[in-house]
């Protein structure tokens, strides 16, 4: 059965998410702000949340209605058979974005939305489930545009961009959505080399990495809200975890560079994490003594903006960018995302493509400078191309930034980025009234050991212990569980606090770029959609 679903984003990739899920083979995709619409069935929902570079989580919407007052929220979420999705052992969360005239406060939503299942439970059956923000049973995320809402069940559970694979990060880490669009941006496969001069704790090398191999950056990911849906099919899942065909060899390299050897050693350790270090060199040099390279390269930088990092004289230092790519990059191309026009203009070339993005909370620009000798009436007249006429188009109806802007924050909170995104959904006009309908498959009720179980062999299968015929038949299975721990999320302040768990998984190998070469061990991280 094919349904409607929606992948968030960030501002600025909502083409490259659309052209991933169309790559993918989502039906009728359809851009809107900061998020993709689309349709599929179970196994097009499991795969966007698997394989997606750009999505930062899943959402499955199961109503849609007018939404006036307080009570016809609360009416509208109790007329809903709860039944279908949860049952008074279990816990569930509810996650809101408002931009209404009449709702002021996002949470008061929640709450609602909170107190209209929790009476239909208490009226049906005396007792009710708790709510639970750590680690809940059920995900909800409701959004209303004036009167216009929507709710949705969240598939993905904690962001996509949480990887796995980073042990350690430095000062202000690049999002690695936003490392993955910005490759994806860029038209880079893996057909040259790849070079990051300024490559910090390594996310643009790893997510270039995964995308030269044709990885799915869901490998490395402990668990997805949809594994503790009733309906969830563990052996379709597992169907998609462990195919791994369409990964393909890399014939290139990649390289990273970072003045800082702190920076250095986070980004080996990352880049061991995830299996990598075939494909991935990471060495201490300044930007200064950047050589060319022997063959064909492109560079992909986010340089300091001087806002959360800053160096002693920020405009010297992107002159000596623009100088290294004047004199030892001709015949190359690099792409340079910063912030302000001041940085871009003390670069001292002129790009050929200029594309806004969001870094966060900052309105960013990642600009695109052809490298090529001698004029730019000789290199034309040798049928160089600097801008195709596809993305001449493109630029006219990209908006401009305006010059000699100030340091300032485009948004009140770094979170809104993620949360408050998808500011009038795009549904599909074949859907004027969507309705859920109770999954066929049987309806299961997990202990906690049968529901680890697919973690574990899927952990398992990563360390090359656990593997299948071509008939399917389990060969060889160890055991061993991760252990995760939710951190604290306060929900009546707002206040997000997230310590992960640690799980080690550490074993056998199939080769440095297959399963069974990662050394997955999750360190702490911060609660904080900006990593």
């Amino acid at each position: 059965m094919e349904f409607e679903l929606i992948a968030k984003t960030f501002m600025g990739l909502e083409p490259v998410l659309a052209e991933e899920l169309t790559n993918l083979g989502a039906n009728n995709v359809e851009i809107g702000r900061r998020m993709v619409s689309f349709t599929g069935d179970k196994e097009m929902m499991y795969r966007a949340n698997f394989q997606l570079h750009t999505a930062i989580r899943i959402l499955k919407p199961i109503k849609h209605f007018k939404a006036q007052s307080a009570d016809d929220v609360y009416e509208e979420v109790k007329s809903i058979d709860w039944t279908q999705y949860l049952d008074n052992k279990k816990t569930f969360a509810v996650d809101s974005v408002v931009f209404s005239e009449e709702f002021r406060h996002s949470k008061f939503v929640a709450y609602k939305v909170k107190d209209a299942i929790v009476d239909q439970f208490r009226e049906q059956t005396g007792t009710r489930p708790n709510v639970s923000v750590t680690n809940p049973d059920l995900r909800l995320h409701i959004h209303i545009a004036e009167d216009n809402a929507t709710l949705c069940l969240d598939s993905s559970g904690e962001s996509l961009h949480r990887r796995g694979y980073r042990q350690e990060s430095v000062e202000a880490p690049l999002n690695e959505v936003l490392a993955a669009g910005m490759i994806l941006m860029s038209g880079w496969k893996g057909d040259s080399d790849f070079i990051d001069p300024m490559c910090g704790s390594g996310t643009l090398l790893i997510e270039a990495a995964l995308i030269a191999h044709n990885m799915s950056p869901g490998i490395f990911r402990k668990e997805f809200a949809f594994e503790k849906w009733p309906d969830f099919d563990k052996d379709l899942f597992d169907e998609i975890y462990n195919d791994d065909s369409q990964e393909k060899e890399f014939d290139h390299h990649i390289y990273g560079y970072d003045i800082d050897m702190k920076a250095v050693n986070t980004a080996r350790l990352n880049v061991k994490a995830a299996g990598l270090t075939k494909s991935i060199t990471v060495e201490q040099q300044d930007f200064k003594d950047f050589k060319k390279p022997a063959g064909p390269a492109i560079i992909i930088t986010n340089p300091p903006y001087g806002e959360r990092i800053s160096t002693p004289n920020l405009l010297a230092t992107y002159k000596m960018i623009g100088e290294k790519l004047k004199h030892e990059f001709q015949g190359n191309e690099a792409w340079v995302l910063s912030y302000r026009e001041e940085c871009f203009d003390a670069i001292g070339l002129k790009p050929s493509i200029k594309i806004p993005v969001f870094n966060g909370s900052l309105e960013c620009e990642f600009r695109r400078y052809q490298m090529f000798e001698g004029k730019l009436r000789e290199f034309r007249s040798e049928g160089g191309v600097v801008k195709t006429d596809d993305e001449k188009k493109a630029m006219a109806e990209k908006r401009r930034f305006k010059q000699n802007r100030e340091f300032k924050k485009r948004l009140e909170e770094e979170e809104e980025n993620e949360e408050g995104d998808i500011r009038s959904f795009v549904f599909h006009k074949h859907h004027p009234a969507f309705k859920e309908a109770r999954s066929n498959d049987q309806e299961r009720n997990f202990s906690d050991g049968e529901r680890s179980s697919g973690r574990e062999r899927r952990a398992a299968r990563a360390r090359g212990e656990f593997k299948k015929d071509r008939r399917g038949n389990d060969r060889d299975f160890k055991g061993g569980r991760g252990d995760f721990k939710g951190g604290r999320r306060d929900f009546k302040g707002g206040k997000s606090d997230f310590k992960g768990g640690k799980s080690d998984f550490k074993g056998g190998k199939r080769g440095d770029f297959k399963r069974g070469g990662r050394d997955f061990k999750r360190k702490n991280d911060d609660f904080n959609d900006e990593d």
